[in-house]
């Protein structure tokens, strides 16, 4: 004879306020990503338990409600270890595998386990109820004795394997971790932690500068077309392309010059007789990508105040080429200005500079400067921690200048730029006619 499968008794039940908590579990952890960083700890607090507990909460519920139906019941040790267990495990895994895609972010890694989640809840609730239709077996009676259970060795063996569950949980763990934690500049070193050579394949999971930090904009340059919900290829005073006249430089940008290749922005100058919108004749075409706007009444795509901003790049050897990576105000007026990487002349020092407006509005300069290095010959980590009492730059993930001057310091927002100038401050050589700056990703961070 079969019975209903009985209620158990340390999950709650299908429908219940309980099941409805489980499954929205990882989605309230990711709408707390986004409160301000004034409640970060709340934040933090959040992530953390459901990363903790839920995925392998609702994992233990649907094998309980499974042993239910055979008669059987995790003691409560048991389902604590595994629920832990299975939840770092699932989380290892779920950063493993976005590492290995160059797609990490904690909202992507969120938001994949709150679908895990979710669905093995969803699961759980539909075996309860093709349970609670089928019945299930009950345990055979001693002959004689109806209702008494006879004891059946599989019980034994049940525990057996769901200790060697726990533990297999537990090895998979530590492989996980070791995983991430093999092969010096992988994913998971802090922003800038190496640099030279290969690409960092899979970005940063951290900025150098002390946080806690919040990841809200970055680019791998996956595919093959530039994504441009987040970039723009011109100045804010794109009209069929544009140059930056102050620094007379030779280049008109075009968006022909910026291509995704390899898993990297190419930004390309060539020499090539071009006439700009603005009349005049320019013996270069570049490339430049921005956070900014398509043309001059458009909205910026986005703007920053304060943050950590990285970049890993490639600069070309080729003389007479100007690359970097900067900041300018939303304004379109400059100074103010920070500049996280320029290439001024060398490829074998770079500068890193703060620009701000004296009273009469003139541009005053602080800057610093790291080499000799030959930074052309791989790629390098520049970043740019800007805080409200403070301005650092890092190379490769070390600090190497710091302005703590607030007189000196920007208040507003501004926009991010990297590009290839050409020209400045003196022309290529006839033997150049070509060059290209890679850019291998971007990160921006806010508290």
């Amino acid at each position: 004879m079969r019975n209903p499968l009985p209620p158990t008794g340390r999950w709650p039940l299908p429908g219940s306020p309980l099941t409805l908590a489980l499954a929205l579990s990882g989605w309230l952890a990711l709408a707390a990503t986004a409160l301000p960083g004034a409640v970060t700890p709340l934040r933090v607090a959040i992530a953390t338990a459901f990363v903790l507990v839920c995925p392998g909460g609702a994992a233990v519920r649907a094998a309980d409600v499974l042993l239910a139906a055979r008669g059987q019941r995790m003691e409560a040790l048991e389902a604590g270890v595994l629920t832990v267990a299975l939840s770092l495990s699932c989380a290892a895994l779920t950063a493993e595998g976005l590492y290995l895609t160059r797609g990490f972010s904690t909202v992507r890694a969120l938001a994949a386990l709150a679908t895990v989640t979710t669905l093995l809840t969803l699961f759980t609730g539909w075996l309860g109820r093709r349970a609670d239709r089928g019945g299930a077996a009950s345990p055979s009676p001693v002959a004689g004795k109806p209702g008494s259970a006879k004891p059946d060795s599989r019980t034994g063996r049940g525990r057996h394997a769901r200790t060697a569950a726990a533990l297999a949980a537990a090895g998979l763990l530590a492989f996980t971790a070791a995983c991430g934690s093999a092969g010096g500049k992988g994913p998971g070193s802090p922003a800038g932690a190496a640099g030279g050579g290969s690409r960092n394949s899979a970005g940063p999971s951290a900025p150098a500068a002390p946080g806690p930090w919040h990841l809200v904009m970055q680019d791998d340059f996956l595919g093959s077309t530039l994504n441009s919900a987040d970039w723009t290829t011109c100045y804010d005073w794109n009209d069929g392309g544009c140059t930056n006249s102050g620094n007379n430089e030779l280049e008109w940008y075009l968006p022909g010059q910026v291509k995704l290749a390899d898993g990297a922005l190419n930004l390309t100058a060539q020499r090539e007789n071009t006439k700009g919108t603005d009349g005049h004749q320019y013996s270069w075409r570049s490339g430049m990508v921005s956070t900014g706007r398509d043309s001059w009444n458009a909205t910026p795509r986005h703007t920053f105040t304060h943050g950590y901003f990285a970049a890993a790049v490639r600069v070309p050897a080729a003389g007479g080429m100007f690359p970097a990576f900067w900041l300018m105000p939303d304004t379109r007026s400059v100074p103010p200005e920070i500049d996280a990487a320029e290439f001024i002349g060398t490829t074998q020092s770079v500068e890193l500079t703060l620009h701000w407006p004296a009273p009469d509005g003139s541009d005053q300069i602080e800057q610093g400067s790291y080499g000799p290095q030959d930074f052309a010959a791989g790629y390098h980590v520049f970043a740019v921690d800007w805080e409200s009492d403070a301005v650092t730059w890092y190379v490769d993930g070390v600090q190497r200048f710091k302005v703590t001057d607030p007189a000196k310091i920007p208040t507003g927002a501004m926009e991010v730029l990297l590009n290839l100038a050409v020209g400045f401050p003196s022309p290529p050589p006839e033997s150049v006619n070509s060059a290209t700056m890679q850019v291998d990703w971007v990160r921006i961070w806010q508290h």
